[in-house]
């Protein structure tokens, strides 16, 4: 069966045994006290065999921030908001952005996106409203578009309208994903320049959201929020050898693995990624200015 993650780093440690990687660049670092690792598919060979689209993915480790580190929750910002700098396109440096929360805010473990909307300030608005205060701010727009079966509409159709009005210059996706360990969920965010497509992670693919379709950057912001069954079931039975096991084959049906504590975990990072959205477009900010617009 398919090792089924939306995450490069899994997709490339499974691959790493049948495919070529010589079209793949990997580095590691530390940003904030927080590990990075960063992947570059460089090839459309290696995108095939590992199954991800050519372009850069930076992972960010956030396991300081669960268990609950002095500082840990402004160094989780200003590590992602470094790492959003990083992908933002350079030839626009203050041009408009829109932020979108991807997923259904019903759904706890697809909530990630609409969470993390909540705490993105938006200013077009203000920039054009009151220019003598916010001149100098980014205008940024944030949206929540729901999913196919709550408004009838593809998310992509939704943005693209929005795009006709808003003129971004870049479009910051943020979405659950689907890791293939249960180390992984909740504990890991992953960007890329790559764009994404929703609802892929639990097989319910809708068009894609990138360069292509959009005609603007695409930068992807995931969180890891479910592992599916049947990956699992497959990790734990070729960790033991293979055995004919009938729980395991349980899982193999069409099932989603998530954490008991999915409220809170989400909840916080989602904060977390809303801060850093807004650290790294108004470079000014701190958390506690953030606290202070929220409020």
């Amino acid at each position: 069966m398919a090792f089924r993650t939306d995450l490069a780093v899994e997709a490339i440690q499974n691959a790493e045994k049948t495919a070529d990687l010589r079209q793949v660049r990997q580095t590691e670092r530390s940003l904030e006290g927080f590990s990075v690792s960063e992947v570059e598919i460089l090839g459309d060979d290696a995108a095939r065999e590992i199954g991800k689209p050519r372009g850069r993915y930076l992972t960010l480790e956030l396991d300081a921030l669960v268990r609950r580190e002095e500082d840990a929750f402004p160094r989780a910002c200003r590590a992602l908001s470094t790492l959003l700098r990083e992908l933002l396109p350079k030839n626009a440096p203050a041009g408009p952005v829109l932020v979108a929360g991807l997923g259904n805010r019903m759904i706890t473990p697809d909530a990630i996106g609409p969470q993390a909307v909540d705490h993105v300030i938006a200013t077009r608005h203000l920039v054009e409203q009151v220019p003598d205060v916010f001149a100098s701010w980014r205008p940024v727009s944030a949206l929540a578009p729901g999913v196919l079966g709550q408004t009838g509409v593809e998310t992509g159709e939704i943005i693209c309208g929005v795009l006709d009005r808003v003129k971004p210059a870049a479009v910051l996706a943020v979405d659950a994903l689907a890791a293939g360990r249960l180390s992984r969920l909740l504990r890991t965010i992953q960007l890329a320049d790559t764009g994404i497509t929703p609802g892929a992670g639990v097989g319910n693919a809708r068009a894609a959201l990138n360069r292509n379709t959009l005609g603007v950057p695409v930068i992807a912001i995931g969180v890891p929020t479910v592992v599916d069954g049947a990956t699992l079931a497959h990790e734990i039975a070729a960790q033991l050898g293979s055995p004919s096991c009938e729980a395991l084959d349980d899982l193999s049906l069409p099932v989603m693995v998530t954490t008991r504590d999915i409220d809170r975990e989400v909840a916080d990072i989602a904060r977390v990624i809303g801060y850093a959205v807004n650290m790294a477009l108004h470079p000014h900010l701190t958390v506690s200015d953030i606290d202070l617009y929220l409020s």
